[in-house]
């Protein structure tokens, strides 16, 4: 008894041109050139409807079940899985994440088909296209990186919010670093620096948005102005002194590539710190390290040029000389320097030096010491535990442009013409900053004392 098919459009289109073939209205090669298929293989679909009739026209694998047809048990794994661990990962993640940690191999369509089939949507929704100009990647990795930070509930609850800085390199999509802090600031990106500068060197600029970390609000004065200077912030100042040019974005889509950074993180980080149990700033900072070579395995990309425009990598002592932010203080008779409403005494100095009353530079660490310089030289090193790690004043002038050379000890004063044992109200009449006297040789002076610093620390 001959099996009941039913056929599609093309199926039946063969059996009305190979019914007109056996009927002699059409040759062999008219019906092939009106199937599209070859004369060989048009006999053979005439031998096979003159032997079984319309039902040989089929396709043999009809009926049958595919050969890469998922296994019903492993789609109810998938569907137990999503619905369990996985109900706020997207499609892609839930797909990578199968392969990982569960051993299941399948496709991101696959995993979009039963989601959808259970009635599971997607967490991401996609917003709608933009259409802007779309800024080329630089060709090679160090030309420029985009750094910012993203206040989350990172930690969903388990404990405070944290301040995630981040830069991604503009070339590779590569994250060097990241770090995070309990709020948006300088020491932050400071940290970011001073590890890339180790792992890959300093990198040629930054992009970054307008914030006050990196432009300071303060408005220029005439005389400023008129010698083209401008009002730096802390991390732009220590920027100036890495020679790393700073980049202001002047809106989020200019650096797209860290907003879109914050965006993946935000998903996927969150559920690894969520995996982790981690609670303090601590410990998302050590999942935050064991994370972050995944991402780049996962989504970074090789540079449209081959090589590397990062600077030489630094060593430690170099990048803690290098890197740090510089405080200005006079010091006091008993040898005692106030910072940050603390007093801390100066280290053991020579007998002969007398710093007392004297300008001197405070450079804090990223590891939380202070390098006492006087006149280009490192006179000590002080940890004091109660400042721990860098702060920063709101704003205090360049130190390119302090009074270097100030007297060791003010003259005695004169008493005035009647006898009087009160002081003289006059002032000695100093020349600012920006006088061409004091603007000689600071560059000059600038070198020395990095080289003399870099030499003590190679020591």
């Amino acid at each position: 008894m001959m099996e009941k098919v039913t056929l599609n459009n093309k199926e039946q289109k063969r059996v009305i041109v190979l019914n007109r073939v056996l009927e002699g209205t059409m040759t062999g090669q008219e019906a092939a050139d009106l199937l599209g298929v070859s004369l060989r293989h048009t006999r053979r679909l005439i031998a096979g409807y003159r032997q079984a009739g319309a039902p040989a026209l089929a396709h043999g694998n009809r009926g049958r079940p595919p050969a890469n047809k998922l296994e019903h048990r492993v789609a109810e794994e998938i569907m137990r899985l999503a619905r369990a661990e996985y109900l706020d990962y997207n499609d892609t993640h839930f797909t990578e994440e199968l392969a990982e940690r569960h051993g299941i191999e399948v496709s991101t369509p696959t995993v979009r088909r039963l989601r959808r089939a259970g009635g599971l949507g997607s967490p991401r929704k996609r917003r709608a296209p933009r259409h802007r100009r779309r800024r080329q990647r630089y060709p090679q990795a160090g030309m420029l990186l985009q750094v910012d930070g993203s206040k989350h509930d990172w930690l969903e609850g388990r404990g405070p919010w944290l301040t995630l800085h981040a830069a991604i390199d503009d070339a590779t999509s590569e994250v060097p670093w990241a770090v995070f802090r309990a709020e948006e600031d300088a020491t932050g990106y400071a940290l970011l620096v001073h590890h890339i500068s180790q792992t890959h060197g300093l990198p040629v600029a930054l992009y970054a948005d307008r914030h006050t970390i990196f432009q300071s609000p303060k408005v220029p004065t005439l005389e400023e102005q008129l010698e083209g200077l401008e009002p730096r912030s802390h991390l732009g100042r220590l920027m100036d002194e890495l020679g790393i040019r700073l980049i202001g974005a002047h809106s989020p889509q200019a650096k797209g590539r860290v907003e879109r950074l914050f965006g993946t993180l935000q998903d996927r980080l969150v559920k690894e710190l969520r995996r982790a149990d981690a609670c303090t700033l601590e410990e998302a900072n050590v999942v935050l390290r064991n994370y972050l070579p995944r991402l780049n395995r996962r989504f970074a990309k090789p540079a449209a040029k081959e090589g590397s425009t990062y600077g030489p990598c630094l060593t430690r002592a170099e990048a803690n000389a290098q890197i740090c932010f510089t405080y200005w203080r006079t010091v006091a008779k008993d040898h005692t320097i106030a910072l940050f409403g603390h007093t801390l005494a100066l280290p053991d100095m020579p007998v002969r030096l007398n710093l007392a009353g004297r300008r001197i530079a405070l450079r804090h660490r990223m590891d939380g010491r202070l390098a006492v310089t006087y006149k280009g030289e490192v006179l000590g090193l002080l940890k004091p535990a109660q400042l721990g790690p860098p702060l920063l004043e709101e704003f205090i002038p360049d130190p390119q442009h302090l009074a270097q050379r100030q007297p060791l000890a003010t003259s005695p004063t004169r008493l005035p013409a009647n006898g009087s044992d009160a002081k003289s109200t006059r002032t000695p009449n100093k020349p600012d900053y920006n006088h061409p006297w004091r603007r000689q040789g600071r560059a000059a002076f600038r070198r020395r004392q990095e080289q003399l610093e870099q030499e003590q620390h190679q020591e």
